[in-house]
């Protein structure tokens, strides 16, 4: 036993100074970047700001051994001095650049808040089996949003310091609840113009309570509709159940009528995975194209309230990857065709991966968007870091609540909640996500974490989270490498969606 912990400690000892030299027989310094094998032939580089090199097996490690020879590998030399891998002097000359460069990754810091969801209503007349959130039928005025806190939340939304806000509407089922949005539309309205802030309205809704009224309303004061569709009839009737009714049939009339009236960019649609959708990928993409949307969003089941508890709605992540990619090659093949047709979270993936900017996805964002991104109101009054953590709160999980519509500003953003928080919302700063590759493509999510494996923190090697992020963009990147017709569509998804 003395033997084993001798031969332990002496593995743990520190490597002299030396080992630690930055350069070695006048050769190049090395800049902070991290690998990742992508093939069994390839592996990848990438840098403090999303640059990155495919190159063959075994380069990373010549190239931290400073093994490569501006004499010998000129091309590759002028790469890695061109992409910030490595430099001739100790302090790069283009240090101010790359510190440029990572503002603007960064740049979605600078406004706070721009997403405020108000859970006007928890009253529902759908019962789609993979709700995230408990739902009613009656009481009105138990379960809907009170004007009083309609204020309260118009009063905390304005006082975000990003100068345009966005009001979601979301429930239950929204509609249920009009009078209410439209009380919350003319106050907003009437402020925003005051503070000189601009502001985007959302309804979310199932459509079934659609009226050509309602759509007049929203068109005066340009409000978007987003809903929901899971696929073909058979799939959405099946995912998102009407009682005595055909959900899918509402759908696809509220979708043409307020595109009728609204314009045909102003209606957005969502899907949601689930066991069912998993053996109709090409479907799924076939009725979106069909239905002249410009892309679909391919999105797993989040594993929040009654999609947790629900063996139906229960899938392995290689299950959902396979689907993916199935589904994201017959959008490929329509773009090989000449179509413009996008998928929303790979467009998400390409945006960080090909352009220096950021995108405004709170799910895939480091710092994570809750509180600096999103808020949530719920009817209750409660106050949540994001949609998710409300969901969490429907099954008696107060983790991310914030605190209440009676709280001032300063207690719910940078109050004890907010703090512990923001201790682990940033992907640079976790275990196995700071010396990952993908670092810069993905996000951070305490939400998801403390759902699924129990603590904000997170354990890497086991979460799906980081495993179907962690395939995704390496497919992506594997595709582009691969075929220069792929690599020209996702360049113009990026350029034209953005």
């Amino acid at each position: 036993m003395q033997e084993v912990q001798k031969s332990d400690r002496r593995s743990r000892k520190f490597n002299d100074i030396d080992h630690y030299n930055l350069k070695t027989n006048g050769k190049y310094y090395l800049l902070p970047f991290r690998f990742q094998r992508i093939t069994s032939e390839k592996e990848i580089i990438v840098n403090e700001v999303g640059d990155y090199l495919i190159l063959p097996k075994g380069t990373f490690e010549r190239i931290v051994k400073r093994l490569i020879q501006k004499e010998t590998e000129p091309e590759l030399y002028g790469d890695l001095i061109a992409n910030f891998f490595i430099s001739e002097e100790k302090i790069s000359p283009l240090v101010d650049i790359l510190a440029t460069r990572y503002r603007t990754k960064k740049h979605f810091l600078n406004y706070f808040t721009g997403l405020h969801i108000f859970v006007i209503s928890l009253r529902c007349e759908h019962t789609c089996f993979y709700c995230q959130v408990s739902r009613v039928t009656e009481n009105k005025d138990k379960y809907d949003m009170p004007i009083s806190d309609i204020d309260k939340g118009i009063e905390l939304m304005f006082k975000s310091p990003n100068p345009h806000v966005t009001m979601e509407f979301q429930g239950g089922e929204a509609l249920l609840a009009f009078d209410n949005i439209k009380y919350a539309v003319e106050r907003s309205e009437k402020i925003a113009s005051k503070m000189n802030k601009g502001i985007t309205f959302v309804i979310c809704t199932n459509l079934a309570l659609i009226t050509e009224e309602i759509l007049q309303y929203c068109k005066e004061h340009k409000i978007l509709i987003s809903t929901s569709l899971d696929g073909p009839k058979y799939i959405h009737d099946s995912n998102r159940n009407k009682p005595h009714a055909s959900s899918y049939e509402y759908a696809i009339k509220g979708i043409e009528l307020a595109r009728k009236i609204l314009g045909h960019d102003q209606v957005s649609a969502l899907m949601t995975t689930t066991k069912l959708s998993l053996e109709y990928p090409v479907e799924i993409v076939d009725e979106y194209f069909n239905l002249g949307f410009q892309g679909v969003f391919l999105r797993n089941i989040s594993p929040y309230g009654f999609a947790l508890r629900t063996e139906k709605s229960k899938y392995s992540t290689e299950k959902f990857l396979f689907f993916y990619k199935k589904a994201l090659n017959r959008i490929l093949e329509y773009n090989f065709k000449g179509h413009y047709f996008t998928e929303d979270l790979a467009r998400i993936f390409l945006t960080k991966i090909l352009t220096p900017f950021n995108v405004g996805f709170v799910d895939l964002q480091s710092p994570a968007g809750l509180i600096s991104g999103v808020i949530v109101f719920n009817y209750d009054g409660g106050v949540y870091a994001t949609d998710e953590s409300r969901m969490l709160a429907e099954q008696k999980d107060y983790t991310f609540k914030l605190g209440t519509l009676g709280n001032n500003y300063n207690e719910l953003y940078f109050g004890k909640k907010a703090q512990e928080i923001a201790q682990i919302w940033s992907n640079e700063a976790l275990a196995g996500c700071s010396e990952c590759a993908f670092q810069q493509y993905c996000g951070a999510d305490p939400v998801h974490n403390h759902a699924t494996q129990g603590d904000m923190y997170g354990y890497r090697p086991n979460s799906d989270f980081c495993q179907k992020n962690m395939e995704i963009i390496r497919y992506l990147i594997e595709l582009m490498e691969g075929d220069e017709r792929i690599k020209k569509i996702f360049e113009s998804w990026v350029k034209q969606r953005n």
